[in-house]
């Protein structure tokens, strides 16, 4: 499988969601050593954090550029060729055929094999009537697996669904895909804005490879403590 995730601590994705790099640095911090890779989502880009990202990629950190990135194929290629230069792990871009091919072409135009795509199917936060809303027709699953196999077939490395669709979505993909699942949370924990959530035991059994796991780490009391205790629970499932 591309991009296999080493151990437990690997597997967790910890999202810098903070209004500055300063707040973001005492995370990181924080949680030191108990999180494989840190995520850069759109929060903190219009906050100085691309500098960021690369810094941190500089000083060894893997580093998760979520940029969901969506635009006619020259704009992506152009895009990603930019972004291959800075050290990231992982990117998102949008998982429409086109879109997806347009990225993968500019990684083999730079010779890039490092930076793993990872193809978004359907947002977390989305349920079956915010795509009706939408103008989409049939289950939320379907279109997730209909996108599934669009990244297989385009070239990406992984995609990004919710954890209630891993099972299914390892079942048609096999290895081919890593899959990452936000949506994540704890025994416990406020679902907040998330519709389709797990636990990370139950993720990581349904087949998911790296949960995206946030406020129930960045806005606990001690998220060191938080941090450990999920690094724990992947721990058992595995």
């Amino acid at each position: 499988m591309p991009y296999r995730p080493a151990n437990a601590t690997d597997r967790l994705i910890l999202p810098l969601d903070v209004p500055t790099v300063d707040e973001a640095r005492q995370l990181v911090k924080q949680t030191q050593g108990l999180v494989g890779t840190y995520k850069i989502g759109m929060q903190l880009q219009f906050a100085g954090g691309l500098q960021f990202a690369e810094e941190m990629a500089k000083e060894g950190h893997s580093i998760f550029l979520d940029v969901k990135l969506l635009d006619i194929d020259n704009t992506i290629t152009s895009a990603v060729k930019n972004v291959a230069k800075m050290g990231m792990k992982f990117m998102t871009v949008h998982a429409y055929p086109k879109n997806m091919r347009a990225a993968v072409k500019a990684l083999e135009e730079v010779g890039n094999k490092d930076l793993c795509l990872l193809g978004v199917t359907v947002l977390t936060s989305m349920d079956e009537q915010d795509l009706k809303d939408a103008g989409y027709v049939g289950p939320t699953a379907a279109l997730v697996e209909q996108r599934a196999l669009d990244a297989a077939a385009a070239g990406v490395g992984g995609i990004v669904c919710s954890p209630m669709e891993s099972e299914a979505m390892r079942a048609k993909v096999g290895d081919k895909l890593c899959i990452v699942t936000p949506g994540v949370r704890p025994k416990g924990a406020d679902a907040g804005d998330q519709r389709r959530v797990m636990t990370p035991y139950d993720a990581i059994k349904a087949g998911s490879d790296y949960l995206v796991i946030g406020r129930p780490i960045s806005r606990a009391e001690n998220p060191r403590a938080a941090a450990e205790a999920v690094v724990a629970e992947i721990e058992s499932a595995l």
